[in-house]
């Protein structure tokens, strides 16, 4: 009975409720609740029974010495129907952890929630991250992997700099040599991209996959997808045969699958969403069933799994690169300004196919010719730059800016400030930022590849 204790594992005992039942709820103010009755993922006291209404969404029940709880349907008698073609998301646990040896894990915390201790002393939400805590918290973990987890940083999304990409690419470096089978950092959701593209392009030839997980909704929540999106990145790391790195997250709002994102391709579409992140230009690498431990494969990995001596670490980030997005209107002095503060590289978020204020080409040739790159891409974030279309985008092309493709502005902002870590040659510059690396360009856009989200 994951997650349950006290009273509560005392009241589901009493009915013989197991997880992956369908059960009724009876309080004593007269209301009652039906759904499946689900683990419980905080690691807390409070009497609270979590289930899944019929509309997919979890919600936890507060119970006490006089709630009535009563097994409307076992949870054999749903998968039966299931296997018929019922419709059914429940989780399929087993009562012990099967036999044998199972890949090896590890999780290493930067400040997303993996799972949680409430403190009710203070009210604050303390994230767990000793091995013992996790398979606690989410015990579904531990039938598919043995956890190792350590904390490397507590930083808010929004704090990371370049200095801590470089920390984390070491860290998982390290991980991947002494021998795991996979790497997940738990991370916060705002910035996750940027960190995601950073471990993409400084981490090569990589043997076993890199998985970037994070939550939209707190553990402490009985519809947090923390525990759901763990198990899955949990499954990608243990099973995938995709060794790269990806965003794992809610591939809908319900709890029935997650996607698998190359961290290059993907972008948070959404403030508050469990599915808030979509591959943009491109189809996401995988499909993942967390109840049913199964992965579907969507399109073919960049790479599969292979020998931990192949890996290469090309860490290191140029500071002085900076991403904008132009405005009507905009000043021509913001960019005569980062030009003269010595900054070697400049992302563009342009308009459309890629345009700017012709009152600002001047400047950008002026900074050109002092040796700063300029790197054009959409706001339109679909489809691709083409500046040969209209006169604006010609006379950018003529005054040195380098079309980015259809790379994501943020992609097109790490990888130009990986690059020029390396080399301050126009034209390996040019040549790297050309050239696909860690899968940042989809050569042929397809109709299909267009958002169909919202659901």
């Amino acid at each position: 009975m994951p997650g349950y204790s006290g009273f509560v594992r005392s009241l589901l005992a009493r009915a013989g409720a197991r997880i992956g039942d369908r059960i009724r709820i009876e309080r004593n103010d007269g209301r009652s609740f039906e759904g499946i009755l689900m683990p419980r993922y905080a690691i807390h006291e409070r009497p609270i029974i979590v289930i899944k209404l019929d509309n997919g969404y979890n919600i936890g029940v507060r119970v006490d010495e006089n709630t009535r709880v009563e097994v409307i349907k076992p949870r054999e008698t749903i998968l039966r129907e299931a296997a018929a073609g019922a419709p059914a998301a429940i989780p399929l646990l087993e009562e012990e952890p099967p036999p044998g040896p199972k890949p090896r894990v590890y999780i290493l915390g930067t400040g997303g929630t993996i799972a949680s201790k409430v403190e009710y002393e203070t009210g604050a939400v303390k994230p767990a991250f000793s091995a013992a805590e996790i398979l606690q918290a989410v015990p579904e973990v531990g039938f598919v992997a043995d956890i190792d987890a350590g904390v490397l940083m507590n930083t808010l999304s929004e704090n990371m700099k370049p200095e801590y990409w470089e920390k984390i690419v070491d860290a998982v470096a390290d991980k991947i040599r002494k021998g795991y089978d996979g790497v997940i950092v738990a991370h916060g959701t705002d910035t996750m991209a940027y960190t995601g593209a950073a471990l993409a392009f400084a981490l090569r030839n990589l043997p076993v996959p890199v998985v970037l997980v994070g939550a939209q909704r707190s553990s402490d929540r009985p519809s947090s997808d923390a525990a759901f999106n763990l198990i899955a990145a949990t499954l990608v790391a243990a099973k995938s045969e995709a060794a790269e790195v990806l965003v794992v997250m809610h591939g809908e709002t319900g709890d029935t699958y997650a996607l698998a994102h190359r961290a290059t391709k993907v972008r948070k579409m959404h403030t508050s969403r469990r599915d808030a992140f979509q591959s943009i230009n491109a189809r996401p690498v995988a499909k993942i069933y967390p109840f049913e431990r199964r992965i579907e494969l969507l399109q073919e990995p960049l790479r599969r799994r292979g020998s931990k001596e192949d890996l290469v670490v090309e860490n290191g980030f140029e500071r002085k690169v900076a991403l904008i997005k132009y405005y009507p209107g905009m000043d021509s002095e913001i960019i005569d300004f980062l030009v003269d503060r010595g900054y070697r590289g400049i992302v563009l978020e342009g308009t459309g196919l890629g345009h700017v204020g012709e009152w600002l080409v001047d400047p950008i040739r002026r900074g050109v010719e002092l040796g700063t790159y300029f790197v054009m891409t959409s706001q339109t974030l679909f489809g691709r730059v083409n500046m040969n279309v209209y006169t604006t985008g010609r006379r950018l092309l003529q005054a040195g800016v380098i079309p980015g493709g259809d790379m994501l502005p943020e992609t097109a902002f790490v990888k130009l400030s990986w690059i020029l870590a390396r080399t301050q040659e126009r034209s390996e510059v040019i040549s790297l930022l050309q050239r696909n690396i860690a899968g940042e360009y989809t050569h042929r856009i397809t109709i299909d590849l267009y958002p169909r989200w919202p659901h």
